[in-house]
């Protein structure tokens, strides 16, 4: 006699899922994106830090005798980095790096955010305006830099605007102000590509509602498109951040190489490399990889940055357990989240 036949016992039926085995299948799938990032970024990376602990050249031992090839020498590289000249040199990159990343972001921000305003306004002739915001971020960065040297050169537009004879290429204020206004013009439409694409969510419901409250432009800026921009908005500066902690070609093409006023860590990773020194010039690029890591860490942890656009999901999912069956006060539906926003635009009642 079978179990199945026994009396007081019953089959116990295996539930499915639907999602079952879809976890195999997707790593099936992304194997070989992992498998082509693996070799284009994590190979890359561990052959620079491997070539940072060696130097090579010629060089002569303690005996006298003249060696040549690559030579292990520890955390060398590393250590002259911080002193003598080299410490200046590397101090002054440094500082230059984070003047260029704080300045231009900030402009960036509040330029790409005015961008995006005036492209979301619906008038005759956006489609063009839309156009003429988005080209200078389509223009190649090199090509970029060449037009603004020509801009800023002795007898370019700039000195015929102002008036005066500056040189803008030589060292001083005027070749960080150059590379600041180029980078700014460049990239500040990338801000408010973003920032637009968050502000086409925003239902116009939620305006109308705070207007008949009483709510003010400034204060429907402030407590209801900031908040709910802030997402495409923090993803937006984050990589602005990251790509101009990274900042090389525009002042190298703009203002030309070995300027003190505009060299940036890239750029001595760079000049390492020319002279065949590539120990220095990986520890160079390491330090400034490590650098834009604690930045991009920082960054998503203090300001909350949601760049996988997976927060929500694994809140709603820790908080309605496996059957996802419960929902709780934080899985409020869409509509009135917004209406509580438009309810504080209104100061609960009226903005006087």
């Amino acid at each position: 006699m079978s179990a199945s036949a026994l009396p007081g016992k019953t089959k116990v039926k295996r539930q499915t899922t639907f999602d079952e085995g879809t976890g195999k299948l997707a790593a099936l799938l992304l194997s070989p994106t992992l498998l082509v990032l693996a070799l284009v970024v994590v190979y890359p990376i561990i052959s620079a830090l491997r070539e940072s602990l060696y130097t090579s050249g010629q060089q002569v031992d303690a005996d006298g005798f003249v060696v040549e090839g690559s030579q292990f020498v520890g955390l060398d590289n590393y250590t002259a980095i911080f002193s003598g000249e080299t410490g200046d040199r590397f101090w002054n990159a440094f500082y230059n790096t984070t003047f260029f990343t704080v300045t231009c972001v900030l402009l960036e921000t509040v330029l790409g955010i005015a961008m995006a305003l005036v492209m979301h306004k619906a008038f005759k002739g956006r489609a063009i305006v839309r156009a003429s915001i988005l080209v200078p971020w389509a223009i190649p960065t090199v090509v970029s830099a060449l037009l603004w040297k020509w801009i800023f050169q002795a007898d370019g537009a700039a000195n015929a605007l102002l008036g005066q004879q500056i040189l803008w290429s030589t060292e001083g204020w005027q070749s960080v102000l150059s590379v600041i206004v180029a980078d700014t013009w460049k990239t500040a439409p990338f801000i408010g590509l973003l920032v637009l694409a968050g502000l086409q969510t925003i239902p116009e419901e939620v305006y109308e509602a705070a207007k008949v409250d009483g709510a003010s432009p400034w204060q429907a800026f402030l407590r209801i498109t900031l908040p709910l921009v802030k997402p495409a908005l923090l993803v937006a500066v984050l990589f602005r951040i990251l790509d101009t902690l990274r900042i090389f070609d525009l002042p190298f093409v703009l203002v030309g190489a070995n300027k003190t006023s505009v060299e940036t860590l890239s750029m001595l990773a760079y000049d390492e490399a020319s002279r065949t020194r590539y120990g220095p010039a990986s520890a160079y690029a390491t330090i400034l990889f490590l650098y834009v890591a604690v930045v991009a860490y920082a960054f998503v942890k203090l300001l909350g940055a949601d760049v996988l656009g997976d927060r929500v999901q694994k809140k709603a999912g820790g908080k309605n357990g496996k059957n996802g069956k419960k929902k709780s006060k934080d899985q409020a539906p869409e509509g009135a989240t917004i209406t509580a926003m438009a309810g504080s635009a209104s100061g609960g009642g009226g903005v006087g």
